[in-house]
């Protein structure tokens, strides 16, 4: 039933069609009926049937008012000007003016409109006064205030319907646009969310990468000549790898669809530096750990942000130096938590039985690849996520250092 009403409804130039001619019968029609077997000072028929056109003409004008309103209406108020001037039967000859006023107001361009509404009025009001100076019988003088009257009330009403569409419009340019904040604002969440399972997933596998990466040359150099060795780098590799899919699955656990989280870990905090630092000394560096424990608990993204930031600061050791003395400084204050993260760099020594590593190889002679990869820029974000800053740069005796200074009221937080 609604789909066959929508269909019978006709287009909006057929329906301003119908209105025209319905005004335009009215009128010619209607005047005729109430000046029946009066007498009248000119009939319409005088002057060459000009009653007749101009009641027509005010009419059927009205069938382009919404496309030109104030042509439309200029027409028919002069229509109106010239018929009661020139003294023509009163009657309904003021329809067609009425909707051309409404029309000028609602589908104008507001003050323009109204301007031009109220000068427009003015004029008619002088000349339909001056018109009826003489008019006998006097009473009839009312139907010149009707005009009038009715006049301003078809320009109120249409500025009040222009008002209602504007503040319609308006009302849904503010929910558009609210819309358009809200899908703006979830693509940024998702968008953050995905750069922090991004930098999760690479502090991860590169630690876990770089630490089974020396396991397996130790593995594969002493084999053959000390077996218990092979088997403890083995285990080593077990181990990490074993801990990295814990990791991998509690980072991409958010995206599976279900709520249970029951089998997912929580992100490494602070305090698994000293895991860290066993796992760390397993590949070969010696790392000696100072950590001042903090007066009262870290915030959780603070703590995980300084796990990473020391995971992958030991991590660029094991993939750029290989085995070194690395020294790994964390204080806690009262406003911020300071870390250090130092290494000594590439330690020439004799490759002997001694020691059943296999030489590292290093990209260069400071111990670091000349363009830095993705690990610095990574911590760098991490810290201006929660409003700290980061410094790494390769020292002037040699090795190389990352300062991190992480606020213990951070400005923001992914994790």
């Amino acid at each position: 039933m609604k789909g066959r009403a929508v269909s019978l409804r006709l287009p909006v130039p057929a329906q301003e069609v119908l209105l025209a001619l319905f005004i335009t019968v009215m009128q010619v029609q209607g005047t005729i009926v109430r000046n029946a077997g009066e007498v009248v000072q000119r009939p319409l028929t005088d002057l060459g049937n000009l009653g007749y056109a101009l009641l027509v003409a005010s009419g059927v004008v009205v069938a382009v008012r919404r496309r030109w309103p104030v042509p439309v209406f200029v027409v028919a108020a002069s229509a109106s000007l010239v018929y009661y001037g020139l003294g023509f039967p009163d009657g309904p000859g003021w329809l067609g003016l009425f909707v051309a006023l409404y029309t000028l107001a609602a589908y104008g361009d507001g003050r323009r409109a109204l301007v031009i509404a109220g000068v427009g009025t003015s004029v008619l009001t002088i000349g339909w006064l001056v018109a009826a100076a003489d008019i006998e019988p006097r009473a009839a003088i009312g139907w010149v205030y009707f005009r009038i009257g009715a006049s301003v009330m078809s320009a109120a009403l249409g500025e009040s319907v222009r008002s209602r569409q504007v503040i319609a419009a308006e009302a849904q340019q503010r929910a558009e646009l609210a819309e358009r904040t809200r899908e703006e604002e979830a693509r940024a969440r998702v968008d953050a969310e995905r750069l922090r399972i991004a930098r999760e997933v690479h502090d991860t596998v590169a630690h876990a990468i770089a630490i089974i990466n020396v396991q397996s040359g130790v593995t594969a150099h002493v084999l053959d000549k000390r077996p218990e060795v092979a088997r403890e780098a083995l285990r080593a590799i077990e181990q990490t790898s074993s801990r990295a899919l814990r990791e991998m699955r509690a980072i991409l656990g958010v995206l599976r669809d279900d709520d249970d989280d029951g089998g997912r870990e929580p992100y490494p905090r602070l305090g698994q530096i000293d895991e860290l630092a066993a796992k760390a000394r397993q590949a070969g560096l010696d790392v000696k750990l100072d950590e001042a424990s903090p007066a009262t608990p870290l915030p959780s993204a603070v703590g995980s942000a300084a796990y990473r930031i020391v995971q992958e600061s030991i991590t660029n050791v094991i993939r750029h130096v290989g085995p070194t003395r690395v020294t790994v400084e964390l204080k806690a204050g009262i406003e911020d938590l300071e870390i250090r993260v130092t290494d000594e760099g590439r330690t020439v020594r004799d490759h002997d039985s001694a020691d059943p590593r296999p030489p590292a190889r290093h990209p260069s002679s400071t111990g670091r690849s000349a363009e830095p990869g993705r690990g610095i820029a990574g911590m760098r974000e991490r810290c201006r996520l929660l409003g700290g800053e980061l410094d790494a740069g390769p020292l002037a005796g040699g090795g190389f250092e990352v300062r991190a200074r992480l606020p213990l009221a951070p400005t923001g937080s992914r994790l």
